[in-house]
């Protein structure tokens, strides 16, 4: 015996064996044909429940009997799958035509599964056969099932445009395809349109199919997505619930979704937004409850009294699948392959198909005709020679040999003479002459027909057209799908994610942030903060949720947050650090917190940087940025490396204020903001002082009336004094000032600490040995520009001030007002 072992590699042998797999399930599992629009095993469980005369016009069977049927004579594969497909065919929620009549449960919108086939009784309906009309008359290719023992479809007829009517899913290797339902009597129309003109393009056929038409209704949206579908194979539209807004008692209001998206589970939709309610990730919601019944479908979702109905509905339409996203991606089985198809493709598909079903069926029935024609006609000789005939075959030894007499004495053909020897004595009455002489010219005038269908192409397409419109007028419905032009854009409201309230909100030097509820403030000393040792507090306000919350930094940078996202702590934790979501250097330090209840005002902030430059930059041009969660703003760019943003303000665009600058080596400055210009966010501004070498400006601030106001200066050596602003004078920017120390020879003084003066505000000091010390201004006297005030601080015990804050007290609304 040769020896027939062969040595081959892993990937030969994987790549043949997957490729032979691919091929079987591509073309025989998973994608319908765009001819009849179904994949194998929904078309063995038409064509067995057909042939165990399980239709429409019978009474319903048990689905086992079915589902076995199919199993044992057609399908080998697994009784659940096939089951499982059966029961597709019948939900009237899935398929725009529904292909099997079910009794009993056959699962639900819920996506609660069907009853056991046990259980279950199914039959085809009415439009199946539709599906399977002519099927005997050898109008499609059969072959033989898996064991040789009986016969099968490998299409069946189609009397309509089964792809597009009930569309299609499935998933094989290397393709994928969903191709939604259509409305038939649309369908029907293009075809119609198109077999006049072959020629038609898509913008015409559109005409005729406005889009998809879903089973569960719903709104598309998205018309240019439909078109690329229609003209590509792949597209993309927006399926939307219908909804209303009705009004209740006591002012209330209810959203009532009267259709869904198609394929979505309403059960899980329910449960979706109950959890929204629950996790109060959406502000408003009473209850939701599912009302559907027999008579339709109705979920109701009830609303807290002074909702926003049209905003609750639209955060809907965007977190839930009120709204879902479906993608076409017309792949279908044509000329043994999978193909992607526009529409007209698919149109020209079924057309080719249905021509040659036509064609086969008319062939059929013209082979048929003109057989009995011709058995006819020897029945009418036969009568005009009736005695010569009885004569003859009763002098024959048998039937064989009266056949072979009749052929030889009359010249009859085998067939006729057949016809003759197995009549039954009564029609040889002589009433049936005529019936037989009617029966042949009724033949005759069916065999011209058929010929003029196979001999003219127009005729033929006559003949279609007829069957088509015969179709349409049976079984089509309205549309139930609202085709909108435009994919909506939802922008969801703050107001309807965000409860309104009011909280606590602390942010610190070192750079954390918390918000607390007014409970936890209350229930503890407002400086019990959590904050570390030495860390100091920049911003602490009672607002709402719903406000805007801007932190500046030493680096230049500007941190958005609305308070609603700022983490819920108690008042004594330290809270979140800003670190934590935005990346921020090691020794930057937060100079300044801004609260906005809107962010369209026409106010603008004003920075000024220690290398002296400063400048004002509208709101407008500092708004939040998609990423403002990780990634901070640039407010002012630094110039120098060493460089910081010394202080950061917020004015209205018509302030009339001042600003007064110190630099380290003791000069001030005080002019007139206006003066300095207002300019883009990534911009440095203008020169704010004149500064020597190694000086540099240690703080600015703005001042209304420079009458009145006072600043207060600590010096390296722990002297503080406070000063009146107007021995300053009023100059103009980026001169060097007056000095505002008396100059040493020895051991000068040098500025670290600026600050302005606010009744009943004590200032925090910190040293440079972590020492905190808290200065009361009113404990001390008054200066002039010469005076280098009193020594508040012994730097050889307590340390060199290095900072100087003003202390911020939390002040509720009640306190402000």
């Amino acid at each position: 015996m040769a020896n027939q072992i062969q040595e081959l590699t892993l990937e030969e042998v994987m790549g043949d064996r997957f490729g032979r797999y691919s091929k079987y399930i591509i073309q025989e599992r998973a994608l319908p044909d765009v001819r009849d629009g179904l994949k194998p095993v929904q078309r063995r469980i038409l064509f067995a429940m057909n042939q165990d005369g399980n239709t429409y016009d019978k009474g319903f069977r048990k689905s086992a009997k079915s589902v076995g049927n199919v199993m044992g004579n057609y399908h080998p594969h697994g009784d659940s799958s096939i089951y499982e497909a059966m029961v597709r065919l019948s939900q009237s929620w899935k398929l725009r035509a529904p292909l099997v009549e079910m009794h009993g449960n056959n699962g639900s919108m819920d996506g609660d599964p069907p009853a056991a086939m046990r259980y279950t009784e199914a039959r085809l309906s009415k439009i199946a056969a539709e599906l399977l009309q002519d099927i005997d008359k050898e109008t499609v290719d059969m072959v033989l099932n898996f064991d040789d023992t009986a016969q099968e479809p490998t299409v069946l007829p189609a009397a309509f445009p089964n792809l597009l009517v009930n569309g299609a899913t499935g998933i094989s290797a290397g393709y994928a395809t969903e191709i939604p339902p259509h409305n038939l009597q649309e369908v029907i129309d293009a075809l119609l349109y198109l077999i006049k003109h072959p020629e038609a393009d898509l913008a015409v056929l559109m005409q005729f199919i406005k889009g998809p038409d879903f089973p569960t209704g719903g709104i598309i949206q998205g018309l240019s997505g439909i078109k690329d579908a229609y003209a590509t194979g792949r597209g993309k539209i927006m399926v939307r619930a219908k909804t209303h807004i009705e009004d209740l008692r006591g002012g209330k209001q209810q959203i009532v979704v009267s259709e869904l998206p198609y394929e979505v589970n309403k059960a899980n939709l329910v449960k979706k937004i109950d959890e929204l309610r629950v996790n109060k990730k959406v502000d408003g919601i009473a209850e939701v409850r599912d009302e559907s019944d027999r008579f339709g479908l109705s979920v109701v979702i009830e609303l807290k009294k002074q909702a926003n109905a049209e905003g609750i509905l639209t955060y809907l339409f965007k977190n839930t699948d009120l709204q879902i996203a479906y993608n076409f991606n017309m792949v279908a089985i044509a000329d043994m392959q999978p193909k992607q198809l526009g529409i007209k493709p698919m149109l020209e598909a079924y057309l080719a198909h249905r021509r040659d079903v036509v064609t086969r069926r008319t062939q059929f029935d013209l082979d048929k005709a003109q057989a009995r024609q011709h058995i006819v006609e020897g029945l009418i000789k036969m009568l005009s020679i009736l005695d010569q005939v009885i004569a003859t075959i009763r002098h024959s030894l048998d039937k064989s040999d009266a056949k072979h007499n009749l052929v030889a004495d009359f010249e009859f053909s085998e067939a006729q003479a057949e016809a003759i020897v197995s009549l039954q004595l009564y029609r040889l009455t002589n009433t049936d002459i005529t019936a037989l002489e009617k029966e042949a010219a009724e033949l005759a005038k069916k065999i011209a027909t058929y010929e003029q269908i196979l001999a003219d192409s127009k005729t033929l397409d006559k003949e279609i057209e007829t069957e088509l419109k015969a179709i349409a007028k049976t079984y089509g419905t309205p549309r139930l799908s609202v085709i909108e032009d435009q994919i909506e854009v939802l922008e969801v409201e703050t107001t309807v994610t965000v409860t309104d309230e009011q909280v606590m909100v602390l942010v610190s030097r070192d750079g954390y942030v918390k918000r607390s509820s007014l409970r936890s403030f209350q229930a503890v000393a407002p400086e019990d903060n959590g904050l570390k040792e030495n860390d100091f507090v920049v911003f602490s306000e009672e607002l709402s949720t719903l406000t805007h919350l801007y932190i500046a930094t030493n680096k230049g940078h500007l941190i958005y947050r609305p308070v609603y996202e700022i983490s819920d702590e108690r008042w004594k934790d330290s809270g979140e650090h800003l670190s934590q979501t935005v990346g921020l250097a090691a020794d930057e330090k937060v100079i300044a917190a801004f609260d906005f209840d809107q962010l369209d005002g026409d106010g603008r902030f004003v920075f000024g940087s220690s290398d002296g430059y400063i400048k004002q930059t509208a709101l407008a041009d500092l708004q939040p940025q998609r990423n403002y969660k990780s990634k901070p703003m640039v407010a002012m760019k630094l110039k120098q490396d060493d460089a910081n943003v010394t202080n950061a303000y917020f004015v209205a665009s018509d302030a009339n204020t001042n600003v007064v600058a110190v630099s380290n080596q003791a000069y001030g400055l005080a002019f007139a903001l206006n003066e300095v210009s207002v300019v883009g966010a990534r911009t440095t501004g203008v020169k704010l002082m004149d500064l020597k070498p190694e000086d540099f400006v240690v703080n600015f601030v703005l001042v209304a009336d420079t009458l009145a106001a006072k600043i207060a200066i600590l010096t390296q050596r722990g002297a503080f004094k406070q000063m009146a602003v107007s021995e300053l004078g009023t100059m103009t920017r980026a001169r060097r000032g007056l000095m505002v120390l008396r100059e040493l020879k020895r051991d000068p003084h040098r500025i670290v600490a600026m600050a302005l003066i606010q009744p009943n505000q004590s200032l925090a000091v910190l040293t440079d040995q972590d020492t905190s010390i808290t200065l009361n201004p009113a404990e001390h006297p008054s200066g002039d520009r010469y005076s280098n005030g009193s020594f508040v601080i012994d730097t050889e015990t307590q340390g060199v001030p290095v900072l100087m804050l003003p202390v911020i007290q939390p002040l509720t609304d009640n306190e402000n007002n």
